[in-house]
């Protein structure tokens, strides 16, 4: 046993189990079942041209010394990011802790109390702060939050103002760089016109439909928007602020205000800069507004037995159900991000956050009457943490990158300078003695801060907030500790049992990959930094994209987008783009399979396309006759397919190539949605079944951890059409000779967990990816021949394999008086996480076991299962205390006095051996999900409040 290599700890089934479970599956080797599974003519000919793989150590090594080549400055840029203390209690206990990464999107709320809980908490910090009525459970950044806000400021335009297309909408020209590049980018295919320019010359014409304000301004001055919404509001215009999260304890809340949405990062609020992310943005808004909002809503409701219990709020407006009609594409959140946020606020509570903000503003106003004596002039009439001041900025410059002190040299004269929790007194004098160098002036240093404010009375904040009890009673490390617990326990993860997930591949989240994101020198880089500062940082990312180059078969990739969604928009508005370039403007029509991922049709109207759903055959493989004549039909209009591959009903489709041909010979392009990447790497690509641009999801193939639903990377490889096109940053220059405007924040999205992926091919290499994408094939035919005796299974490819998943079909059940959702809580008692419930197709299972899943708990999972098969043979429509029906059982209910039901206790918490030794209880029974919307609390305020 080579001890030393990463490739046998990442695969699940030791190399004495094959045998046993090729003779389940019916073949006499692996290579026979990959042939069985892949059509033989998208095969590839050769091994992924990558260097050989590294061991965990020398990868360790490797991270490190790449890492010194970063430099770490003391960082005043800005701009949206800024140094952060994160808690040592939360680093060690959150960030660094797989109960909390590893967790799943908590769609079974019954196992996710712990990550709903602080959810809540996120959101009550946020909506208390921003002085709005309800918030969401995170978005990916400031610049897409506020892009969201716009899209739903379209939304609930008045009926007038839709009946005459009212679509201008002003920007203030103090937004941050990045973000207005977003609004661009989003703007351009909903036919919105940006205007951007100053908010006290704005003449509220009845053009515009919304407003969007920066709070502070980009360099610091803050504003008094008061009088500005007040107007917009008798002008029918709706008004949307950006504000600084931390600023907000301080100033005037922008809903005190009468803004109809916030928007911002909660990045300060204990997350490192990471050179540009993860990191949780923010979104608040009106009541009346909820019907509209992006994202994920975390609400308050009751379970069976009427006590609270949370779950995810408002599942009707995924824009998996209404797909096209969708006004957002968002698919996920920065929950891990959100988390740690939340968990910030709780741990320093309300007096925690004013001495923090106290101290920062505190090093503004003492460093501007420092600098004031030097002549050097802070030209800011008012201002919470970065001033603006005139000096010759190339001097400044020059001494303070000697100096490793990073300013923002806004022009040659002009330096805005942001402060910092992190800002001590020792940095402010630092600070003065660089201009005091530039300006020939000697100045005294300073001991403490000044305590007077320059903020007048209007601007200041009047209003109390985190008064709940959770922001007011975890202040000691062992109080904050114990509660991280808490919520941790009532939380499945993948550090319990494998987390079946068809289409979310759940693998392994490897320690020496998840390492580095702890160093100083990787998470500790402003994005916004001179590029020959971020040498390790540029090195390692372009090196990751030719990675991916090499996976894909393609020859150009960008890191921008920080989620699948965002990824498959890219990729879309890339295509636009191409089209455009070749006057073929008219080329609009998106076609995409009845059976395609709910993201693709939302993603397809976000990006300005006409969708043409094609049919799907009996087998659920695409249609190609029907394909063919939709092409046909719109030829001259056809912009691109959207395409699954393999399909989502887990199959590898043998038309594919032909299907590919078919939307090249009428003028279109190929998108292929790359979920199911991880039944693909090394034995076949994209541009091998002829796509031209392919999203991929680090946060599943290439093993991000989903965090409890972020965070996640989905970058787009494309092949020579489309490089060009590919995105750039306003502030730092990425992207194609001929680059559409930026898809989120950061030049390279959420760079800091690009190491992760970084990390698991530089361990695996060429042999050990293609060994995990035929484990996974191996791993899910294996269950598939365990569990079709017991369930159909709905799809198989031509010679009766599935691809890495399968579905189950549990729809004939409900004979029995038994639904897949029973199915899916009663697994909760045999200590597992449900797979994907009824999607793509109603009524079923899929499941996807990843090929990090070793033999026994493949078997544990198909053991549950047949067990539950029994237990729906025994039930029927009649029997209303169900075994199923009352699922999941919690500690509670089975240590009562009393027990009325019509099987043992013993039956509804162990009902199989290997249970007792590790068992998971739910802590709520099941949740109510009408009741949670009919009665939408999200915020931490207890039930009865509300009741």
């Amino acid at each position: 046993m080579r001890t030393d290599a990463f490739a046998l700890r990442h695969l699940g089934p030791r190399e004495t189990d094959l045998n046993h479970m090729f003779k389940t599956i019916g073949v006499d080797s692996l290579d026979q079942l990959i042939f069985e599974t892949i059509p033989d003519d998208i095969r590839l000919k050769n091994d992924l041209n990558l260097e050989a793989p590294m061991t965990e150590y020398e990868y360790l090594n490797h991270i490190q010394e790449l890492g010194k080549k970063n430099k770490v400055f003391k960082s005043y840029i800005g701009l949206g990011y800024h140094p952060a203390i994160v808690p040592a209690v939360i680093q060690r206990n959150i960030f660094e802790n797989p109960g909390w990464y590893t967790a799943y999107t908590p769609y079974q709320a019954e196992i996710a109390q712990g990550r709903l809980e602080a959810i809540l908490n996120f959101q009550t910090t946020v909506m208390e702060l921003t002085g709005m009525e309800i918030a969401n459970a995170s978005l990916l950044d400031e610049g897409t939050a506020a892009a969201e806000a716009m899209a739903l400021l379209l939304d609930v335009r008045s009926r007038d103002q839709k009946k005459n297309n009212v679509n201008k909408f002003f920007v203030s020209e103090e937004i941050l760089p990045q973000t207005l590049s977003v609004l661009q980018t989003r703007a351009t295919p909903f036919g919105i016109e940006l205007v951007v320019g100053n908010h006290e010359t704005f003449d509220f014409s009845s053009d515009f439909f919304g407003a969007m304000l920066q709070y502070p301004g980009k360099y610091g001055q803050v504003y008094d928007y008061a009088g500005f919404i007040a107007k917009a509001k008798t002008n029918e215009i709706k008004v949307a602020v950006a504000a600084d999260i931390l600023s907000l304890v301080k100033l005037t809340p922008p809903g005190e205000m009468g803004a109809d949405v916030v928007v911002g990062t909660t990045q300060r609020f204990g997350i490192p800069m990471g050179y540009g992310g993860p990191h949780a943005g923010y979104f608040a808004t009106k009541e009346e507004y909820k019907r509209s909002m992006p994202g994920r809503i975390i609400g308050v409701s009751i379970d069976a037995n009427g006590n609270r219990a949370l779950r995810m709020a408002l599942g009707t407006r995924e824009q998996h159900i209404k797909r096209e009609k969708a006004t957002s594409n968002i698919c996920t959140a920065q929950v891990l991000l959100a988390v740690m946020a939340g968990m910030y606020a709780v741990y320093h509570g309300p007096k925690g956050l004013q001495y923090i903000a106290d101290k920062v503003h505190a090093s503004a106003t003492t460093t501007t009457e420092a600098l004031n004596k030097l002549g050097v002039y802070q030209t800011n009439s008012a201002f919470f943490d970065t001033i603006l001041v005139k000096a010759d900025a190339n001097k400044v410059k020059a001494i303070a990158e000697k100096q490793e002190v990073n300013f923002y040299y806004v022009d040659s004269e002009t330096i805005s300078i942001a402060f910092n929790e992190t800002t001590s007194v020792a940095d402010i004098n630092q600070i003065i003695a660089i201009f005091a160098e530039a300006t020939g002036k000697t100045t005294e240093s300073i001991n403490q801060l000044a305590k007077e404010s320059i903020l007048s009375e209007n601007l200041i904040r009047k209003s109390s907030f985190l008064q709940h009890d959770v922001f007011n009673n975890h202040h000691s490390e062992s109080q904050l500790m114990r509660y991280i617990k808490k919520l941790e326990r009532k939380d499945l993860s993948l550090n319990h049992s494998m987390i079946s997930l068809g289409s979310c591949t759940m693998k392994l989240n490897a320690a020496a990959e998840m390492l580095p994101l702890s160093m100083a020198n990787w998470n500790s880089i402003h994005p916004f930094a001179p590029i020959e500062q971020a040498e390790g940082y540029i090195t390692m990312l372009k090196k990751l994209e030719q990675q991916l180059n090499v996976v894909t078969g393609f020859t150009g990739t960008t890191l921008q987008p920080n989620s699948g969604a965002q990824g498959e928009y890219a990729g879309l508005m890339a295509i636009r783009a191409y089209h455009q370039s070749r006057g073929d403007n008219h080329r609009t029509v998106c076609l995409i399979p009845s059976s395609a991922h709910g993201t693709n049709p939302a993603s397809a109207a976000m990006a300005g396309m006409d969708i043409i759903v094609t049919k799907t055959t009996p087998e659920g493989n695409i249609d190609v006759e029907d394909l063919r004549a939709r092409a046909i039909e719109f030829k001259d209009k056809l912009s691109c397919l959207m395409v699954t591959y393999p399909s989502t009903h887990g199959v590898f489709e043998s038309s594919i190539i032909e299907i590919t041909n078919i939307i090249h010979e009428n003028g279109g392009l190929v998108y292929m949605d790359g979920a199911n990447m991880n039944a693909q790497v090394g034995l076949t690509n994209p541009a091998t079944i002829g796509a031209d641009v392919c999203h991929l999801n680090l946060h599943k193939t290439f093993a991000i951890p989903h965090g409890g639903g972020g965070p996640g990377v989905g970058p787009i490889c494309v092949n020579d059409k489309l490089v060009p096109f590919l995105p750039t940053n306003p502030v730092v220059k990425v992207g194609g000779d001929k680059a559409i405007t930026a898809i989120s924040s950061a030049p390279y999205g959420s760079a800091l967990v690009c190491l992760i992926s970084y990390g698991y091919i530089c361990m695996l290499g060429a042999e050990g990816l293609t060994n995990a994408t035929k484990y996974a094939i191996l791993n899910a035919n294996y269950m598939k021949a365990r569990l079709q005796e017991h369930y159909p299974v709905l799809y198989s490819g031509e010679m009766g394999r599935a691809a890495h998943e399968m579905i189950l079909d549990c729809r004939a059940f409900e004979d029995n008086g038994i639904k897949v959702t029973d199915i899916a809580k009663r697994l909760m008692d045999y200590g597992f996480h449900a797979p994907t419930v009824s999607f793509p197709v109603a009524g079923t299972l899929m499941i996807e076991p990843t090929e990090s899943e070793d033999l026994a708990e493949l078997d544990r999972f198909c053991d549950a299962l047949i067990a539950i098969r029994k237990e729906i043979a025994a039930s029927s429509k009649e029997d209303a205390q169900n075994i199923l029906k009352n699922a999941p059982h919690t500690l509670a209910m089975v240590t009562a006095n009393e027990w009325t039901y019509p099987y043992t206790r013993e039956q509804a918490a162990y009902p199989l051996e290997y249970i007792a030794e590790n068992k998971f209880w739910p802590t709520v029974r099941r949740v109510d999900e009408a009741y949670g919307d009919r009665n939408l609390v999200c915020s931490c305020a207890p039930i009865e409040a509300y009741m």
